[in-house]
């Protein structure tokens, strides 16, 4: 098969387009009026590159027919793609993408109350890791996996649901700033990542040493590469929710023990209060 048909969309998907080129427009719009280091548009671009590779071309076919295929293409959707993407920090970017019109129009609308508190939901530090691993943990239950793969609507629900889980979470767990203004402290970042990783890693190793077929699915579809059993094609997709998805969470937690660093060395972070700390030299107690 030759490199255009794999470029081919198994299941063509406007939404994701429009949402894909808007995205791409917006970055390349904005940073002609940020500057924008090439290291920030490569990792912005590389993970754009790497999204529509999983969700929109013949990789998607391989997918639904291999369980491995279909835990590396979640690895991409629920993390190196958003960790990519989201350690360009587009944002700022690609508000200034936006016409000037619009951007008022944004920025009045961030004053309402609907929106600060949809701001207060996709920000929450419990919320968003909370829905970071029980959405990709939820979908290996095997008869969730059974519905979710055979039913499209289900299918595209799981895997739209995984990219924006990642998004929102990564984009916690790289903020660079202290908190306040961050929604997650500098220390909870570092915490973050090992809380999450934990049953994940422990789902992997599940699946990865069951020696039953979790996912007689795959034979029904008919598996993609012949030959290959299916405690085989289980046991590898075992070890990259296990191994890999745990690897990327360390350079999260990685990343996110620079920032604490970074920030004590700058002195930024926020002074715990000590006892009689502004209290008044005569104190009530003395009346």
């Amino acid at each position: 098969m030759d490199v255009l048909a794999w470029l081919i969309p198994w299941e063509f998907s406007p939404a994701f387009l429009l949402l894909f080129f808007a995205g791409a427009w917006l970055f390349a719009r904005g940073a002609g009026v940020h500057h924008v280091t090439r290291a920030r548009q490569w990792l912005f671009w590389s993970g754009m590159v790497i999204l529509y590779l999983s969700m929109h071309t013949r990789v998607d076919y391989y997918a639904e027919r291999l369980f491995f295929a279909h835990r590396l293409q979640h690895l991409v959707l629920h993390h190196l793609g958003p960790l990519l993407i989201m350690g360009a920090y587009p944002g700022q970017v690609m508000r200034a993408g936006l016409p000037m019109a619009w951007r008022i129009r944004l920025r009045d609308w961030r004053l309402t109350r609907p929106a600060r508190f949809l701001e207060y939901l996709l920000t929450h530090k419990i919320l968003v890791p909370v829905a970071f691993v029980v959405l990709v943990v939820g979908f290996l239950i095997p008869t969730v996996q059974f519905y979710s793969m055979l039913d499209w609507r289900l299918y595209r629900l799981m895997n739209w649901s995984v990219v924006i889980s990642g998004f929102l979470y990564w984009n916690l767990i790289l903020d660079r700033r202290p908190s306040p203004p961050a929604a997650m402290s500098p220390g909870y970042r570092i915490l973050s990542p090992v809380i999450t990783m934990v049953p994940q890693m422990i789902t992997g190793a599940v699946i990865t040493f069951t020696e039953r077929d979790l996912y007689p699915l795959f034979d029904l579809c008919g598996r993609a590469i012949p030959g290959l059993s299916a405690t085989t094609d289980q046991a590898i997709g075992g070890l990259t929710m296990w191994v890999l998805a745990g690897f990327v969470e360390v350079f999260g937690l990685l990343y996110a023990l620079a920032t604490l660093m970074r920030l004590s060395g700058k002195g930024r972070l926020p002074e715990k209060r000590r006892p009689g700390k502004g209290v008044p030299a005569t104190s009530a107690t003395s009346s």
